[in-house]
């Protein structure tokens, strides 16, 4: 009995060390599972680790980028380009003269400027088709120009500024001889023709009729008729009938934006020669960048210059927390060809270049207008000192481009030009005989934008700073996880298959360590045995019936009562 019970004991004590430890119970079947949860880890951190490394790499995010920026349908870059949604304002400042008589008797012309005359353009470019070969896209704008009083002075402010088609027509009299000159000198004397006319700000930006732009409407030759009224901005409203086909980049970022063909040429008419001929300018939405092309110079096509204008990097800088390009309209752009030999092919015979003005009669119907930079800036002093009121400053009167060099999105850009008319002495034409050689300005305008909206600046913010910050930083953190799961479970599957102990042993000192506990419980309840054994013995002693029993019988009855009780709880083990 005694045998076959200490003989399992082993087993008991085995299956009560797993049932009051749990760690065997619980770790033994479990262990297959812990080994393929510890190689799906590894799995896990090879590929974070291969991504990361590949991630960081190659320049996954410029490719992105690239793809996305190419002119194409329905690309951000698409619809930013066919309907901007930024503001564009058209600033319009008029030099009111407040001494036209005062002029005409010899004095210097005395210039109020007076603005400005604001107005918003809603842009789109409408008719829009992608050619067969996905180089280029062709289009016409779509322009509406809408007066913000709120941002203006009173639009019917009266003005006083040179007769323009008036002193245009006795400017080319001298070359028509003596009887035609004296022809036009009745006919405009007859007719009560003034050398300056008062007419509202609305009127010379939008159109007034007058009986000289009549005539040449219906007579002169199609490709040089004028429009029906005089204004100097009265083309702009509408859509424009020229159509423009510009670059998508889908064969090279190196001119992308820029100006393919204009009307099917590919060159301006109005000059004789490059670099005057050249259109390849952006038309203000998107430019070359930077980044990519390495380039100091960008250009900017403008239909009312009849050329295109160059732009010259000066300085990096940030707007609005996002990196940008700053780039300047060169101090030579307009005038002789002394200081810019490329201005040779803009040169006339019929007027000697100074540095700071540019011919653009041509483009005018014949009118002899010229453009510089507003108030005479950064133009010849003769120019500046022939006036008075005029005064120039670079923040007001510059053109600049800040342009985003990533992307090629300008962040801000103002193009400023002054249109000044260049008068030539008619002594024979009565009217006007007083009227002497003389460039005289007229007005000045400025276009551009100064905000992108919260949208288009978003997604511009989300491409240029956040995501080249967050895409290294993601690639070094999936690198360190990576590698940091497969060394930490390589490390905890060597330290289990080498370093553990023997399951064997580990089994037996659990066993050991339930069979001390379970010899600590038997030696407790035979301490509390057998202090209630002697409590009762003492008991007896001294009782009515202690007399009758002797203390060798009493010490015999005792004795079962210990055994039977070792003997009871040796079972419970059981």
């Amino acid at each position: 009995m005694n045998r076959t019970r200490w003989h399992c004991m082993p087993i008991i004590i085995i299956i009560s060390g797993f049932s009051q430890s749990g760690d065997m119970l619980l770790a033994t079947p479990t262990a297959p599972k812990c080994q393929q949860d510890r190689l799906a880890v590894i799995i896990i951190g090879i590929i974070t680790l291969i991504l990361g490394i590949v991630l960081s790499s190659i320049p996954w995010l410029d490719y992105f980028i690239l793809k996305n920026l190419r002119l194409w349908n329905d690309t951000l870059s698409y619809h930013y380009w066919q309907r901007p949604g930024v503001i564009r304002l058209t600033k319009l400042y008029i030099y009111n003269v407040t001494n036209p008589d005062g002029f005409l008797n010899g004095e210097k012309p005395k210039l109020q400027e007076v603005g400005p005359f604001v107005y918003r353009e809603d842009m789109q470019k409408v008719n829009v088709k992608f050619h067969e070969n996905n180089f280029t896209v062709s289009y016409q704008h779509k322009k509406i120009l809408q007066f913000v009083p709120e941002l203006s002075i009173d639009k019917d402010t009266p003005i006083v500024t040179p007769n323009i088609p008036l002193l245009t027509l006795t400017s080319l009299s001298p070359k028509l001889g003596y009887l035609l000159s004296k022809t036009i000198s009745v006919v405009i004397t007859a007719a009560k023709f003034k050398p300056f006319i008062n007419v509202t700000a609305e009127q010379l930006a939008f159109g007034y009729d007058d009986a000289l732009v009549s005539l040449a409407h219906r007579f002169y030759p199609k490709h040089m008729r004028p429009m029906e009224k005089m204004g100097l901005l009265l083309g702009r409203n509408g859509t424009l009938t020229e159509v423009s086909s510009v670059k998508t980049g889908m064969e090279s970022m190196e001119q992308f934006g820029y100006i393919d063909s204009l009307n099917g040429l590919d060159h301006l008419p109005h000059w004789g020669e490059e670099p005057c001929t050249s259109i390849a300018g952006s038309e203000g939405s998107f430019f070359p960048p930077r980044d990519l092309t390495k380039s100091e110079m960008v250009h900017i096509y403008d239909k009312d210059l009849c050329r295109i204008i160059p732009l010259k990097y000066v300085e990096s800088l940030e707007k609005d927390g996002i990196a940008a390009d700053l780039f300047r309209l060169p101090n030579n752009s307009y005038g002789d060809s002394a200081h810019n030999p490329e201005n040779k092919c803009y040169d006339s015979n019929d007027y000697e270049a100074v540095q700071g003005l540019q011919n653009i009669s041509p483009c005018q119907y014949g009118a002899p207008v010229y453009i510089s930079n507003p108030h005479f800036f950064e133009s010849h002093p003769d120019l500046l000192n022939s006036v008075e009121g005029l005064k120039p400053e670079r923040e007001k009167h510059e053109t600049y481009f800040k342009i985003q060099p990533k992307l090629g999105v300008p962040l801000e850009g103002k193009v400023r030009i002054q249109l000044n008319l260049k008068v030539t002495r008619a002594k024979d034409v009565y009217p006007v005989r007083d009227f002497r050689d003389f460039v005289f300005p007229v007005m000045w305008l400025e276009e551009g934008i100064s905000e992108l909206t919260p949208a288009i600046k978003r997604w511009i913010y989300l491409g240029t700073v956040i995501a080249p910050n967050a895409v290294p930083i993601g690639s070094y953190l999936m690198i360190i996880g990576g590698a940091f799961a497969i060394v930490f479970s390589l490390v905890r599957t060597y330290q289990n298959f080498v370093f553990a102990r023997d399951p064997t042993l580990e089994i037996l000192e659990m066993g050991r360590r339930s069979l001390r506990r379970g010899s600590s419980f038997i030696a407790h309840q035979q301490h509390r045995l057998l202090v209630h054994h002697r409590d009762s013995y003492s008991l007896l002693r001294h009782g009515p019936m202690a007399t009758c029993l002797g203390e060798t019988q009493q010490e015999e009855d005792a004795q079962p009562i210990i055994d039977g009780s070792l003997n009871s709880q040796l079972g419970v083990i059981v």
